[in-house]
């Protein structure tokens, strides 16, 4: 039916473009589907006046021929907590400009929800990535079994994983709070379920070590504001001067708590964070934190899934490993060593690194 006499609302179809193209319908499902197997001029008039008449193509039916949706499903965590946000724009912008569209699932910090999502989800999409996912391992490796996937923020020993340097990200921040002549750590954890929870404490304990630092861990706690204020009552009651937290959002939450009950950051404590979210430049004071290459953590998982959807091999018997630095703000500070304490041996006499410093 040609366009100028088209009902109005009605839905352009294959059809309709074969006819005003004058070429077959299975010829126009090709130009769209497998381009390579149509003549580049036919494709070409095709695509105009697919485009004139305003035709799209139906990801669910092209992938009845296809078995592609052009679809990926990227799983989050929590969809409140903002260190996702350049998580899920670099990965969205790889998928768009691999013609991909991305569908967002939040799991809401439960590994049932999770589950249960993805099961529905796994039909209708190409490819999964996981970010920071809450299901256990042999739950990650079942759907790995039926659909390419990519994990981030975990490390899983037969399944395509993008980490960023948690280990090295804890050494530095346990070495800056020395060097101010911290002698003790407090470690606040987050999720129990949450790998890099468990990375960054089995972290710390290995630098105190070296470093000559005592630490100690409290919690788990949630990883929001919230989950902080909680904490905090907990520093009252066991004091510390110095902490290192799960993620920023529970330091800002501790940084809040603490001042609430009269205790001064830094002058009092010392609060280190995780993950150098938007927020954390903004609050008051400056967060000291170690930052994590959040886009790119998005994008390289994204990147990697394509490749896999394309058929390239996925698992490279290793982890991709991310950079991360430390990012110093007003939230950390010397601490004037009590009489007869010395600081531990290790620590170089060099200055104190000023606000926003970036320490590799």
């Amino acid at each position: 039916m040609p366009d100028h006499i088209r009902p109005p609302g009605q839905r352009v179809t294959i059809y309709d473009v074969a006819l005003e193209a004058d070429v077959s319908p299975s010829t126009v499902s090709r130009a769209f589907s497998r381009p390579s197997r149509v003549n580049s001029e036919t494709a070409e008039r095709i695509r105009q006046v697919a485009e004139r008449l305003g035709y799209r193509t139906n990801p669910l039916a092209r992938a009845l021929t296809t078995s592609r949706t052009q679809m990926i499903a990227l799983v989050i965590a929590d969809i409140t907590n903002p260190v996702y946000a350049e998580i899920v724009r670099g990965a969205q912008e790889v998928a768009a400009d691999g013609e991909y569209t991305t569908v967002l699932i939040d799991a809401q910090e439960s590994d049932r929800l999770e589950r249960a999502a993805v099961e529905r989800t796994m039909s209708t999409v190409d490819g999964i990535v996981l970010a920071s996912s809450r299901m256990s391992d042999s739950a990650i490796r079942m759907v790995a079994k039926q659909r390419p996937v990519v994990v981030l923020n975990r490390a899983l020993a037969d399944v395509p994983c993008v980490v960023t340097d948690d280990p090295r990200g804890v050494r530095r921040a346990a070495e800056h709070l020395g060097e101010l002549g911290h002698d003790h750590i407090t470690y606040v954890a987050g999720p129990q379920a949450s790998w890099p929870n468990g990375v960054r404490w089995r972290s710390l304990l290995e630098a105190g070590m070296e470093l000559e630092i005592k630490v100690r861990q409290i919690g788990p706690f949630s990883p929001t504001l919230a989950g902080g204020e909680r904490a905090a009552q907990e520093l009252c009651a066991r004091p510390a001067t110095a902490v290192l937290a799960f993620n920023d959002q529970m330091a800002i939450g501790i940084i809040r708590g603490l001042s609430r009950m009269g205790v001064n950051v830094p002058g009092d404590v010392s609060v280190v964070g995780f993950d150098n979210i938007l927020a954390a430049d903004i609050v008051t004071p400056g967060l000291t934190t170690v930052a994590a290459p959040l886009y790119a953590e998005g994008s390289a998982a994204t990147r990697h899934l394509l490749t896999m959807i394309e058929g390239a091999p996925g698992h490279t018997g290793r982890p991709m490993v991310l950079p991360v630095r430390l990012v110093v703000r007003d939230s950390t500070a010397v601490r004037n060593p009590s009489p007869g304490r010395a600081r531990p041996a290790w620590v170089r006499q060099r200055p104190v690194p000023g606000p926003a410093a970036h320490l590799p």
